[in-house]
């Protein structure tokens, strides 16, 4: 409590003057569109740029994909730093354009309603509360969407929409047990301080009351020891983890005991997925059954090595990076020179949870020059294998195949 107490009281002030970076960046990334710099993404179809900008408040460069509401990717070389992504250079995705600029921390409350007693409870209130603590990825459900073949609509994100943090806060269930769950109670609602300008829904989702209780979901004040960032979700967070990044609500304050099925916008009709195995129909599909997006798939990445990159030959390639298991551990991480042929293990790096990404590195061995096909494959703890063959769906979500890193050697 002691390192985030005098933060907290120094935050209003703080909050407001990041307002105005915020505000003030729109003209700023167009500018650095037509004469700034560039980060040069594998995409389906080739390379392709897209700017870089390091004056988003709270953020280093960040590859910009939209300005208002902010969407910003996390260069793939911060990944291969540490497998806890900094909270400067953290992935940023915003639904709608009036996010909260400021927050009146003193007058703030996190409201439950719709349980045995309404509860109202200020930041000072939380931190009071016992605290767990773990780290998990953050990945938004979109991540890669522009590599699928044949491209979808949506934001095209290349790999950098994801973070791995530790994040503290209080269990969910705590909560839920002082508001007291009813027997009626089907699910829990979330919503924040963001809202649409038009009359549509707002930004809200839900858990069923099983999931909801289960003492792992949290309601995050912290990530990677300090405050949460203001377009990280400042103040409180929801962490949902093991499942994308569409349920871990920013700028949380109400939550709600749901009695009837949850008909809002968001969770009824948007991040719907095919209902078949990996989410995956034969592209082009429009009709098909649907289930709602939940938990993520085990993927994998090399990190050290910029695919296209031309390098001097030599027998041995060092290669690391990093993997994920989805909602499970990291079992095995296996790696190839030659496109998937043969196949070698991964040394492994510390365990940071089963919800963690984890280090892997591995030397390669390279006899010819040439063109090369890197690639990286994770086991999970279930013993679920990526697959080589890429998913295709028309909303471009869950990617999940063996990645493929090009490159040559002279």
């Amino acid at each position: 409590m002691d390192r985030l107490d005098p933060l907290l009281a120094k935050t209003l002030a703080r909050r407001r003057l990041l307002a105005g970076g915020v505000l003030g960046i729109a003209a700023g990334g167009a500018a650095l569109a037509q004469g700034g710099r560039f980060a040069q993404l594998a995409m389906a179809g080739g390379m392709e740029q897209r700017p870089l900008a390091s004056d988003f408040p709270g953020k280093g460069e960040m590859i910009v994909l939209r300005n208002r509401p902010p969407l910003l990717e996390t260069p793939m070389r911060v990944f291969d730093e540490s497998v806890f992504t900094p909270n400067e250079r953290f992935f940023v995705r915003w639904h709608w354009s009036d996010i909260p600029l400021d927050v009146d921390a003193a007058a703030f409350r996190l409201t439950i309603t719709g349980g045995k007693r309404p509860v109202s409870l200020s930041l000072p209130d939380l931190l009071k509360l016992p605290r767990i603590s773990y780290a998990a990825v953050n990945q938004c459900s979109g991540n890669s969407r522009g590599l699928f073949e044949p491209r979808v609509p949506g934001a095209q994100w290349a790999h950098g929409a994801m973070g791995n943090a530790r994040w503290e806060g209080v269990a969910l269930k705590t909560l839920l047990d002082a508001a007291g769950v009813g027997p009626e109670a089907t699910a829990v609602g979330f919503g924040g301080l963001d809202r649409p300008l038009t009359e549509v829904d707002p930004f809200e989702k839900s858990l069923a009351v099983p999931h909801a209780m289960d003492g792992e979901v949290m309601v995050a004040f912290a990530m990677n020891g300090e405050q949460l960032p203001l377009l990280n979700g400042f103040p409180l967070r929801l962490v949902v983890p093991g499942w994308y990044s569409t349920y871990w609500v920013k700028a949380l304050n109400h939550i709600d005991l749901l009695t009837v099925p949850d008909k809002n916008y968001w969770m009824a009709k948007a991040y719907q997925i095919p209902d078949t195995p990996g989410a995956d129909v034969p592209p082009g599909t429009s009709t098909f059954p649907k289930t709602a997006i939940t938990a993520m798939n085990p993927r994998s990445w090399i990190t050290g090595i910029e695919p296209g990159i031309r390098l001097p030959h030599r027998p041995e390639l060092p290669v690391g990076g990093i993997a994920m298991g989805g909602d499970r551990g990291v079992r095995r991480v296996e790696v190839s020179a030659d496109g998937g042929a043969t196949w070698r293990d991964a040394a492994l790096g510390p365990d940071e949870g089963r919800y963690s990404f984890r280090r892997f590195d591995a030397v390669l061995p390279i006899a010819t020059r040439g063109a090369h096909t890197l690639m990286s494959r994770c086991t999970n703890a279930d013993g679920v294998v990526q697959p080589m063959k890429a998913n295709w769906n028309p909303g471009g979500y869950m990617r999940n195949c063996v990645e493929a890193c090009r490159i040559e050697t002279v």
